[in-house]
């Protein structure tokens, strides 16, 4: 294909077999044995692939080359080299792609989302018009086709979580003072929060292709913490612990740091409200230890010393006045993009915590599995069993099947064994002898419950995430630096760099049983760097570990992984955030194999912009586009003195700098380097 083409653009993973193979037999440097490809949604492959090298990457001005290593693992490009913080590798204020890439931005904060939405302006943001365009800090992202339940790759919605708000880069003048925020900077801030759900299109201009919003679309949305009413669904719906003066429990204007999330088969979103605690002060200044919630919010952190200012403008978020307001959040919360006037749903059953993301799996009895991360340091793994079985092709039939089933929580052993343990009240340790007196207890007390019943400390499980072909369950554990014992699943203590676990279920007729009490469990890879064994600052450890891949290329190693999803061929992409700090250079994301000699070794494809994370990995059907939110560039700078412009001067960014904006990029293929 080439430039001016009117065709279809292809998948990633062919365009990357046909340029690898051109490219390696004009070097002459084709090693034996059979080239995997890294698409989507396409029939796995089988058996071992032989290794070999990528094309060699386009040199950046002045710089040479990178050197192609043949015993790289096939992905099919030449692995970046790590961007330092410091300064001194390549230009850390902007992105970096193999040779052979391109982006797109689609969407960065301030976009319209409607006709008549105002355009951004910094000097000039009101909680009107941000309610009107795309939210802050874009997390979690889904591509769901259009139509519903299509596998269509040019059509569909975008559904994004806005996690969280860096004040100090939204607005001219604030600096780090967050205290100087006017009562409007606050309303901004919270309608900067929530979701955006946004209907785009892949359209052919100019020989190539390039993602376009839909403004008169009848699906754009936007949920946010200033005004969208949620309603409470579960065991804890109606319970006096989540009274609110406007509620009996059983809806609460709000959700808050949406984190990662997940679709399920009927393709609504679930969304996971985290860091809950940075939200809620105003409480007495010497807190009551009987009181009845004292234990509950000590173990979530809320110890009225929040980031934000809200409960100085907003009742619901002072304790105080609404002393059970903090219960109506850290949950699940279902919304269906396809039905812009539907009511988003907290899910209790689910659990309360610092959610992660919630990935979905059916059973061959067709029960629903969703996979549950509570991102704490020492916190724990979860999965929720629907009692009743799905209905993927009739949303309507699964309403309620996330109020019904069990939440369990993982033991794992020395021996390499996961248990599942259910929190059930009057079950073990979950009685009133323990201050349970029901199930909607039990839940708005996950942490304690769980501790109850023995399940295992991780080093802050973030993303669950399944591989569907193979039933093997991720779990992706960013880093833990206050861990003192350790344990087979955990093996360093002051883990800075993180680790991999990969869960393996049992097969039984027509699939995996993601229900059941027992898997086994092992590392696929462990944060840090090869050549420093399983050392790192901190680290106590000495000699080699499984999981730890030996002979990686210089940049062959990641830290502290977050996010991650699957092509088809089963390999990982795995997002990072935090690898500035504790390794010293930018976080990105990386490929790796989950199977074959090269099992466990990451290659770098993509480095953030400083100051940034990448978060919400998400191929579409085809696997032609590679979706990825880039979140809080310029963090550590100011609005008015940043240390990036990101992403002014890229394909659908700003014309001219400005402050830096998250937003949601599209990786594709260039179709200009691309063989015929």
């Amino acid at each position: 294909m080439t430039a001016g083409s009117s065709e279809t653009p292809p998948p990633i993973s062919e365009l990357i077999e046909r340029r690898f193979n051109r490219r390696s037999l004009l070097r002459g440097a084709l090693s034996a044995g059979v080239l995997a490809t890294t698409g989507c949604y396409a029939a796995p492959a089988s058996g071992p692939v032989a290794a070999a090298a990528g094309p060699v990457a386009k040199p950046a001005a002045g710089k040479p080359a990178p050197v192609p290593n043949p015993a790289a693992p096939i992905s099919g490009f030449q692995e970046l080299p790590h961007t330092r913080t410091d300064g001194s590798g390549a230009d850390p204020a902007t992105h970096h792609l193999p040779y052979g890439f391109r982006t797109q931005v689609v969407m960065q904060w301030g976009d319209r989302l409607f006709p008549k939405a105002p355009a951004f302006d910094a000097a000039a943001q009101t909680p009107a018009s941000q309610l009107q365009q795309f939210g802050y800090n874009n997390d979690f992202v889904a591509f769901l086709p259009l139509p519903r339940g299509s596998q269509n790759s040019d059509h569909g919605l975008l559904v994004v979580n806005h996690e969280y708000t860096n004040v100090e880069l939204m607005f001219p003048g604030l600096g780090e003072d967050r205290t100087a925020m006017t009562p409007e900077q606050i309303d901004t801030e919270m309608a900067a929060h929530g979701m955006s759900v946004v209907e785009i299109r892949r359209v052919e201009k100019q020989g190539d292709y390039q993602w376009e919003t839909v403004l008169d679309s009848k699906y754009n949305r936007r949920l946010s913490a200033l005004e969208t009413n949620f309603a409470i669904a579960g065991p804890v719906a109606g319970s006096e612990r989540l009274k609110t003066t406007a509620s009996p429990g059983r809806e609460i204007v709000g959700t808050v740091n949406n984190c990662s999330g997940g679709v399920t088969p009927w393709g609504t979103v679930l969304s996971g409200e985290e860091n809950i605690q940075e939200y809620f002060g105003g409480g007495p200044t010497e807190p009551d230890a009987a009181h009845r919630e004292a234990d509950n919010f000590g173990r979530l952190g809320i110890d009225n010393h929040p980031r934000y200012l809200w409960y100085k403008t907003k009742p619901l978020f002072n304790l105080t006045e609404e002393p059970h307001a903090p219960n109506c959040f850290g949950w699940v919360v279902e919304m269906d993009p396809f039905t812009p006037d539907s009511q988003p749903i907290k899910r209790t059953a689910l659990g309360r915590m610092r959610h992660e993301g919630a990935a979905t799996i059916v059973c061959p009895d067709g029960r629903l599995v969703v996979y549950l991360g509570d991102d704490e340091a020492n916190q724990h793994l979860y999965k929720f069993v629907s009692r009743d079985a799905c209905t993927p092709d009739d949303p309507a039939k699964n309403a309620d099947l996330l109020n019904h089933g069990v939440l369990y929580t993982a033991t794992l052993t020395g021996d390499g064994v996961v248990e599942w343990k259910p929190l059930v009240f009057g079950q073990g340790p979950l009685t009133a002898e323990n201050g349970f007196t029901s199930q909607a207890d039990v839940l708005i007390e996950t942490r304690r419950a769980a501790q109850l019943l023995g399940a295992t400390p991780m080093d802050r499980p973030e993303d669950v995430e399944v591989e569907p072909s193979t039933g093997e369950v991720f779990v992706l554990l960013t880093n833990n630096r206050n861990r003192e014992e350790t344990n087979e699943a955990n093996p360093r203590p002051h883990n800075s760099h993180g680790h991999i676990l990969e869960m393996n279920v049992p097969e039984v007729a027509g699939g995996f049983d993601h229900a059941a009490l027992k898997y086994t469990w092992t590392v696929l890879l462990c944060g840090g760097a090869p050549s420093d064994k399983v050392k790192a600052p901190g680290d106590e450890v000495d000699g080699d570990y499984p999981g730890w891949y030996q002979g990686a290329e210089p940049a062959g190693w990641l830290s502290c992984p977050d996010n991650c999803t699957f092509d088809h061929n089963g390999r990982i992409w795995i997002a990072t955030d935090g690898a500035d700090k504790a390794a010293g250079f930018a976080d990105g994301l990386y490929a790796c194999d989950t199977h074959g000699p090269h099992k466990g070794q990451p290659r770098l494809f993509f480095t953030a912009p400083i100051g940034s994370e990448v978060c919400g990995p998400c191929f579409t059907p085809d696997g032609s586009t590679l979706f990825l939110a880039v979140q809080h560039p310029g963090e550590g700078s100011v609005f008015d003195n940043p240390t990036t412009h990101w992403p002014a001067g890229l394909p659908g960014g700003d014309v001219k700098p400005g402050p830096p904006k998250p937003a949601v990029i599209a990786i594709m293929v260039d179709q200009r380097d691309t063989p015929a």
